[in-house]
């Protein structure tokens, strides 16, 4: 199962993380940050490859539908992190990366254990949106000072407008799921 496409698309995502976090902290910019993006960019083209191979080759499996959404996080998790750590974003920035990061988390306990129950929760349009904004985003932060500037505004700035965006529909999208899980939870017989 490992050696089909799709899943060696998202292994090699996981692969890329620790490598996109030392260029990050380890190479001199504009070098480190140039670079860095350029991993992201690639992780970011496996996560939409991975999954579209998967239906298109009928490859889906198990082992890729477990390890995609976990690739995701990680990937994000990691990457906002490190943003953090090497002082990239901070201050107020960090508001918006703790609610992305803490609807990753309930997210993904909620989706445990709806599918225990055998329920599934699609993706919506705006949970797609979500994750496209806050991909760009990420992605201005990660050129941060080594990019250009944009009219008034340098590419850091950009990228944590679009955190904030992308924090303000983690936030719809998140009450999206909570809904469905309470829903099902009252269901259930669980008060």
């Amino acid at each position: 199962m490992v050696k089909i496409l799709p899943n060696l698309l998202t292994i090699s995502r996981i692969a890329a993380i620790p490598i996109l976090i030392c260029l990050l902290m380890f190479v001199l910019d504009p070098l480190g940050s140039w670079l860095a993006f350029a991993i992201y960019v690639y992780a970011c083209i496996t996560d939409f490859f991975d999954g579209y191979l998967a239906r298109e080759m009928k490859q889906e499996s198990i082992l890729g539908t477990f390890l995609d959404p976990i690739a995701d996080k990680l990937l994000v998790a990691s990457v906002l992190l490190t943003l953090m750590g090497i002082d990239r974003m901070g201050g107020l920035t960090v508001l918006p990366a703790s609610v992305i990061l803490c609807r990753e988390i309930i997210v993904s306990g909620l989706r445990e254990f709806l599918a225990q129950i055998k329920v599934s929760v699609p993706v919506t349009k705006l949970a797609k949106w979500k994750t496209s904004i806050q991909m760009v985003a990420i992605g201005f932060l990660l050129v941060g000072p080594a990019g250009p500037q944009f009219g008034s505004l340098s590419t850091t700035e950009i990228g944590i407008y679009g955190l904030w965006g992308a924090a303000a529909l983690t936030i719809f999208t998140g009450y999206d799921y909570m809904i469905v899980g309470m829903r099902q939870l009252i269901s259930e017989g669980d008060p």
